[in-house]
């Protein structure tokens, strides 16, 4: 084993989403999201859940910066809900909900950790998607001006503006095969929202430097597809090729370069002309970034079709993007996590490296990275806490939580990026997710990514080993890597 330091100004962090840990959807003027709609449709949540209460992290955000202060992190990225900015089309700004993240941020820099701010992380007031949602290229102005409320709201206390989180699953997700909300399948509706969020982006991003200036630091995360061809064959290649395009390219050329590649206009003809795309918009979205957030799980391994597939509504549930009828997803190998995805870390190094020699001048950031297992909580055991950052502040009750697997996941992905930077890849940072068990959106409370638990019945914290292990990783600074 061989020690890799990372840099002092590298920023390890851990992420959460709003509706996922807030809860208190009817307080404070809050008004409904398309999740809280979503949600109240039989059968679309695993376990016939929602959001409503989550991790209570609306009355309990002292506590969970308590336990990032134990953590050791440097920057908690959280996201803003739409709906209790502005409760009301067209309506005043609701004071008390921008009171609460006032609340939060000041909480988190008193305890010098670094707010990353997304702005939008899925859920958009319903009230916009009764009038047509992300397909709707008013939503995207309505955007705009959420986002300057947001600047002249939060100042200097945000030291990261992220303007979405992962626009591929709010457009092929909500509107290509309806697993999302708002539980749209139509892809003619899905690649409209496509541009419509690339449009937000780049209003948005406008809108904070309009009121900030270019001290702003604007980013975006997306959850960039790496898929992985089965073989060096002509047919696999261009398996890949397409679903790099459809998955990835319709988000990287716009915002990053300017412009949409054209295969993407022949490929996804049968779907749309694309006529919602106007004059001087790619100028528009793309706008300059401080960062570029990268959202990583796993891989996926595809191979080329002999015989293309139908584009039929089963086809979409197999490949939630349209134009992916010579596409063939194999199904995940080796061990698999609780969501039933691989691991295969080397997928993170080498996406990382590819980025940053397309883009050499753009810091990346790991905004998202964890591993869901099925846990088991451990009583009145005698629990011992070890490791180079052993101080008796951890307090455990007689309970924690042993995830071996999630440990070992951890180490392997936090050792990819290392390898990364080896390599060359500009990455200036990493966040856990999550940091708390949460609300996992059609899979509802049955899926557990947190590196701390949450006991849903009473709202305790538990930690796991893995939150521990996170620990010792940012006091060091540094992760052991294998020498091969």
């Amino acid at each position: 084993m061989k020690r890799y330091e990372f840099l002092n100004r590298f920023i390890w962090g851990a992420a959460t989403a709003s509706y996922q840990v807030e809860g208190a959807i009817h307080e404070d003027g809050r008004t409904p999201s398309i999740w809280d709609t979503f949600c109240e449709r039989p059968g679309v949540i695993s376990d016939g859940s929602s959001g409503a209460e989550a991790c209570d992290q609306y009355h309990r955000y002292a506590e969970d910066i308590e336990l990032m202060k134990k953590l050791g992190i440097d920057a908690y990225r959280l996201s803003v809900a739409w709906p209790r900015i502005f409760p009301e089309l067209g309506g005043k700004v609701n004071q008390k909900g921008v009171d609460y993240y006032l609340r939060l941020l000041d909480a988190l820099r008193d305890a010098d950790i670094k707010p990353v701010v997304t702005m939008y992380h899925w859920d958009l007031p319903q009230y916009l998607e009764d009038r047509g949602g992300w397909t709707n290229r008013d939503t995207s102005k309505r955007y705009a001006d959420y986002a300057e409320t947001l600047a002249k709201a939060f100042g200097d206390r945000v030291d990261i503006w992220t303007t979405f989180n992962e626009p591929w699953c709010s457009a092929y997700l909500g509107y290509g095969n309806g697993i999302h909300a708002p539980g749209i399948a139509d892809y003619g509706k899905a690649l409209d929202a496509v541009h419509h969020l690339n449009l937000a982006h780049g209003l948005g991003a406008q809108a904070v430097h309009g009121v900030l200036g270019d001290q702003a630091n604007i980013s975006v995360t997306l959850n960039l597809a790496v898929h992985i061809a089965q073989s060096d064959s002509e047919a696999d290649i261009a398996a890949k090729r397409r679903a790099d395009l459809i998955s990835n390219e319709v988000f990287l050329g716009p915002m990053l370069e300017g412009r949409y590649d054209p295969e993407i206009f022949e490929v996804t003809a049968q779907d749309s002309d694309w006529s919602c795309i106007q004059e001087s918009d790619l100028e528009i979205i793309h706008q300059p970034l401080h960062s570029l957030g990268l959202n990583y799980y796993a891989t996926t391994h595809v191979q080329g079709l002999e015989t293309p597939k139908q584009h039929t509504a089963a086809v979409w549930g197999e490949n939630p993007v349209p134009a992916q009828e010579i596409v063939d997803v194999l199904p995940p190998e080796g061990e698999l996590t609780a969501m039933g995805w691989n691991q295969e870390p080397e997928g993170l190094t080498n996406t990382l490296v590819e980025l940053s020699k397309r883009f050499p001048d753009l810091p990346l950031m790991v905004t998202e990275n964890g591993s869901a297992w099925d846990d088991d909580v451990s009583e009145g055991e005698a629990v011992s806490i070890e490791g180079a950052n052993a101080e008796s502040d951890i307090e455990t009750h007689g309970k924690i939580v042993h995830d071996p697997k999630r440990v070992a996941y951890l180490n392997a992905h936090v050792g990819a990026v290392a390898k990364a930077l080896q390599q060359g890849a500009n990455v200036i940072g990493y966040f856990a997710w999550s940091l708390l068990d949460n609300f996992e959106w059609s899979f509802g409370y049955t899926k557990r990514f947190g590196i701390i638990r949450v006991d849903y019945d009473t709202q305790v914290r538990i930690w796991k080993d893995s939150g521990l292990r996170y620990r010792e990783i940012v006091h060091d600074n540094a992760i052991e890597l294998d020498e091969a």
